[in-house]
């Protein structure tokens, strides 16, 4: 299985964070554009894409805890430039907190102006039960109908789960089923069952026990994606169930430059900088993106996330 890699120009970002997302997404059009070139025949010849990002709760994207949406604005610009096809970015409502929400406050809608893409929350789409063998076991899981019906590509961001491993999109799609089975095995039976198209990984802000510019953008079979974020975490594929299974008839993976990558990500110095670290207790926001997030806000004019709200 082939990855495609393109790093994000960003000479005066210096490690910090663009607050003007019209910038952020000038910066991040050529890369998305470059990696989702192989991949434009495929995502032409169809009615219906979903865009499944990672936005399970309102971290600031700056965290590296959720994807830029920025980045998946770009996606959709890039589909909406090759195809007709109706576009959304799904999510879904949960009981810490509404998909609609979540999307307000991280500026979807901001972010997605002048773009024909809409926001579905697939809580509230009707779901269809499918029985899908995971390593001998079958995995019962009820899955929205919307990912079964159309081209899915996964846009997760780079950043661990708090279990430890790669979070990546098999998980991103795992955490949109409902399923009795362990939430690795939900994961691969998701996969497996909606099939995703690919995997637009945004490591342009990676988390790994801390944020950091990453600036790289990789794209590529989901699996494939998600065994490159967690080797770039320092994280072993061999002890990930769910990249363990999954990757069981086709191990090996190439990390391809995309065409107009003219310096190319250097994925061993990238490996050596992202930090080896976990996730922050989910009770206890990092005082370092309270701060910033305030004035972020104040500057912005943007919302305050829930989890800030009572500090």
């Amino acid at each position: 299985m082939s990855v495609r890699v393109a790093g994000v120009d960003a000479p005066d970002r210096r490690g910090g964070w663009f607050t003007d997302a019209d910038r952020r997404l000038e910066t991040v059009e050529p890369p998305v554009r470059s990696v989702l070139e192989p991949y434009a025949s495929s995502l032409t010849a169809t009615e219906r894409i979903t865009l499944v990002p990672d936005a399970h709760y309102p971290f600031h994207p700056s965290s590296g805890m959720i994807t830029d949406p920025v980045v998946v604005a770009a996606v959709a610009a890039t589909l909406e430039d090759w195809t007709d096809a109706d576009v959304a970015v799904a999510g879904a409502s949960d009981d810490r907190i509404a998909f609609d929400r979540t999307a307000d406050y991280l500026a979807y809608e901001s972010a997605l102006e002048g773009v024909d893409a809409g926001l579905v929350d697939l809580a509230e789409e009707s779901r269809r039960d499918e029985v899908v063998t995971v390593d001998g076991d079958a995995v019962s899981a009820s899955i929205p109908e919307r990912l079964l019906e159309s081209t899915v590509v996964a846009v997760p961001t780079l950043r661990p789960t708090e279990a430890g491993p790669v979070a990546g999109g098999m998980r991103a799609l795992g955490r949109l089923v409902t399923s009795v089975a362990d939430a690795d095995q939900t994961a691969v039976a998701a996969t497996r069952a909606v099939d995703p198209a690919l995997s637009v990984l945004d490591a342009t802000t990676a988390y790994g026990g801390d944020p950091i510019a990453a600036d790289a953008l990789f794209a590529g079979p989901t699996p494939a994606v998600d065994a490159v974020g967690s080797s770039l975490l320092g994280r072993s594929i061999e002890e990930d169930p769910a990249l363990r299974v999954a990757l069981d008839d086709d191990p090996a993976i190439t990390v391809e430059r995309s065409a107009d990558d003219s310096d190319g990500v250097d994925l061993t110095a990238l490996r050596r900088r992202l930090p080896d670290g976990e996730l922050p207790p989910p009770d206890d926001t990092n005082p370092a993106v309270t701060t910033a997030y305030r004035l972020y806000a104040a500057v912005a004019g943007d919302a305050v996330p829930p989890q800030l709200e009572q500090r």
